[in-house]
Order: C-alpha cells, then structure tokens, then sequence
C-alpha cells in the first residue's frame, strides 16, 4: 500500500458538504493519504491490497466450492440445510474493481449476503482482468459461466435453472448487463429473472463533458482513475461504442427481451448519470425497472457496509429485490 504525509485524495470543498459524513470520516482516516493507483506505474501486486477496505464480515454458509472454466473459474456458495424440490434459486455474480482490479475473494461479504438472507446459491465469477486480458476476455468468461450453470448446475450445485438472477457492482455491473443482453440475444435464449445492477458502467463513452460532469469532483472513482480502468480494457477506441462493452448502446429490440431491473445508484458518483439513463431506456423498451438513488452515497458505498449504514441498506436492498425476484418466479 503506498502512502504519503502530503494528502493526496483530498474531498473535494464543494462535495464534501453532501457526502454521507460516514463515508467522510472513513475517507479521511484511510484514503487521504492513500496515493491512487492509477498514478503508480503498473504493477500486478496491487491487486493484493483490498479494492475497497470497510466491509463487515462475510457470513457463514452452508458450503463454498471453486470450479474451473476455461480460463477462469468461479466459487460457488450454497446455503445451509436442503435446497428447494425444483433446487436452489441462483444469482450469477461479478465483482467490481475496473476489470482491472479484485479477485474472486474481494466481494465474499456481498455474496454470503445474498448467498444466506436470498436462500439461494451465489456463482461468483472470478473473470479474467485487464490489462493483461482486455475486452472482450472478462464478457467471455461470464457468458461461460451462464452456460455453465444452465447446463451443469441442476446437477453439480443443485439449482434451479428456471430461477437464475445476473448481478455485480461496477465493473461487475457492466458484465452482468451485458450477460443479459447476451442470455436474449442467444438463438436457444436462456431465461433469466433478475439483473441485478449496483453502480454499474453502461457508458464507456462518457467523460467530463458529459455525463460526468455533475460528479466529476465527487471521491474515490475520479475521472483519472476511470480512464485509467479504461485504458486497461478498452484500450481501443472503436470498442467504445460496442454494446457489449457499453449496453447503453445495445438495440431496443434487444433491451425489451432482457429480464427486469434493479439498478441501484451513488448520487455522488461519476456512474450515477448513465445508470439512471441505462434504467430509463430499459423502462422505454417496455422491460421492468427500479432504480433507487441513495444519497450522499459515493462509489464504493456497497464495499463499506462494515463503516457505513448506507453501505449496510444497499445490499439490504439488493437482498430484498432478489429473494422477491425469486418468491414471485415460483
């Protein structure tokens, strides 16, 4: 971890007066000295620090197995006790962390969370990472994954693969939008429930000119460090504009085929503009959507819920949307 006596993500004087004072206490105790990462030359040893520090403790499960894919793999954990008559509902999940950052280990509060208060099976999916495997590598391993689970799982974890939910955070937002959209567009489409989207990147288009310009001075996701996520895995311009690497860009005819939508999002956040446009177009295509603005919320609210109470209500929120999802899909 690289630290400096000189501050070095200082909060910006005209956010600080909305931020959530949770999240500013913790900024300045352990991130204002903290040098960015995206300022360091490159180097993968970075990813052995925690992505986002002051999350609570995962809960206990039932049983936590890994299984291999083709270049990646994913860890799957399954409730206590017996599953369901028709198996265990299933959320296919990604980690965030810029498709550069985070492990299959970074978001396990998250998915015991879901894994245990949603009594179904969480499929976390440890997707190859940029800049090493850019775009499309981490799409790849997560249409794999689905594939896995709709034709492995019934046997080898138990679920039920007419109850299968998509959802990640970030990065792990996008993958799991796209996955919808690949899971509609497939000739032997598969029917998925939910997608489940927390803070996630739709618009890898936008920039200060344009949608993240009402944030652009909010802390932690910079502009800076977007761009240098970017960078990693899109590090071609033409792939921009590609629908599976920004869905805000994917036809309507599509949009309308995808599953309803739960899109949480940080008011201060540079993400927040085209997560709230992303649920307005679905909304246009005729799909389900709710999308949920929690306030004074920054980035990375959804890794913090050990320090902060809004990090602890959206996974609650999360919880709740999918355990629903999963009620009404019987």
């Amino acid at each position: 971890m690289n630290t400096s006596h000189v501050p070095q993500q200082p909060i910006h004087p005209s956010v600080l007066p909305k931020l959530d004072p949770e999240y500013v206490e913790f900024h300045n105790a352990n991130f204002l000295h903290l040098v960015p990462p995206h300022t360091l030359p490159w180097d993968p040893a970075i990813r052995n620090a925690p992505t986002v520090p002051g999350g609570s403790e995962p809960l206990n499960v039932g049983n936590i197995q890994d299984y291999d894919l083709t270049y990646a793999k994913f860890r799957a954990f399954t409730p206590e006790g017996d599953p369901p008559a028709n198996g265990w509902p299933v959320l296919i999940y990604f980690h965030g962390g810029g498709w550069t950052l985070g492990n299959i280990s970074s978001e396990t509060t998250v998915c015991t969370n879901m894994c245990v208060r949603a009594n179904c099976v969480v499929v976390s999916v440890d997707y190859r990472l940029a800049p090493e495997h850019p775009y499309p590598a981490a799409v790849e391993d997560a249409v794999e994954a689905l594939q896995w689970v709709f034709n492995k799982g019934g046997k080898e974890l138990r679920v039920d693969v007419k109850k299968i939910a998509v959802g990640g955070a970030s990065s792990g937002g996008n993958l799991a939008t796209i996955l919808a959209l690949k899971a509609a567009e497939s000739i032997s489409a598969i029917p998925l429930i939910l997608q489940l989207l927390i803070v996630p990147v739709t618009d890898n288009t936008a920039s200060t000119k344009t949608s993240w310009a009402s944030n652009q001075h909010s802390p932690w996701l910079s502009p800076g460090r977007m761009l240098w996520f970017k960078a990693n895995y899109l590090p071609n311009k033409e792939d921009w504009t590609k629908w599976d690497a920004s869905p805000i860009f994917a036809p309507d005819e599509l949009l309308k085929k995808t599953p309803k939508a739960w899109i949480g999002v940080a008011e201060l956040d540079i993400l927040k503009e085209e997560g709230v446009a992303y649920g307005e177009k679905l909304k246009k295509a005729g799909v389900d959507v709710q999308v949920e603005i929690y306030k004074g919320a920054p980035h990375p609210t959804l890794a913090m819920d050990g320090v902060m109470k809004l990090g602890k209500k959206m996974i609650s929120d999360a919880v709740t949307t999918l355990r629903t999802s999963f009620e009404c899909a019987a």
